[in-house]
């Protein structure tokens, strides 16, 4: 009887480890496996037109550009990558994207790079169902400021394929400047 105790000790006392291993394992799964917020993105998936507007300073005459943009899920549909490509100002101008939504922070995060610059724009934020919208919000650098400034971005899904991409950030005042929309349609 007493072989058989100490036999059953060590099976004892694995059970909350197996227990813990099993609450990490599913921990990781619900982490890692996409949900019905990555299927909203992959909807919008595909080949887009956009026409761009763009304000250099409060009051400033609009410049505007065109261009195309490619989505698509990657990483086994876990993050939305964006190439953007087109001309601004008379340059070539490529901007790439990756859109994720983070299934235990319960946010979205963006990730921002262009040739217009060699830095990062990171942005986090969450998704409105009344206005069919994502609100992300960060810093970005400024070169002209010459230091970190507040961002947002405002991405609309107007329709299936039509969406408006709106960018604000504080100016010197304190007050929230608009500094391009982007109206996006799906090519067909």
């Amino acid at each position: 009887m007493k072989r058989l105790l100490l036999l059953c000790i060590p099976i004892l006392a694995a059970i909350p480890i197996f227990a813990q291993d099993q609450e990490a394992q599913k921990a990781w799964m619900d982490y890692m496996t996409p949900g019905k917020i990555h299927q909203m993105l992959a909807h919008s998936n595909g080949t887009w037109t956009y026409e761009s507007t763009f304000w250099m300073a409060p009051g400033a005459p609009p410049s505007k550009s065109t261009g195309i943009t490619e989505n698509k899920m990657i990483l086994g549909g876990r993050y939305q990558e964006s190439i953007h490509k087109g001309k601004m100002e008379g340059m070539d101008f490529e901007g790439h994207s990756l859109l994720a939504y983070d299934n235990a922070k319960k946010i979205f995060q963006n990730a921002w790079v262009d040739n217009m610059g060699t830095g990062i724009m990171m942005l986090e934020g969450t998704w409105d169902d009344a206005s069919h919208s994502l609100t992300l919000t960060g810093k970005t650098y400024d070169p002209m400021a010459g230091k970190d400034i507040e961002m947002k971005e405002v991405i609309t899904i107007q329709d299936d394929d039509h969406h408006l991409m709106e960018m604000y950030y504080t100016g010197k005042d304190g007050k929230e400047v608009k500094s391009m929309e982007i109206h996006l349609t799906r090519k067909k």
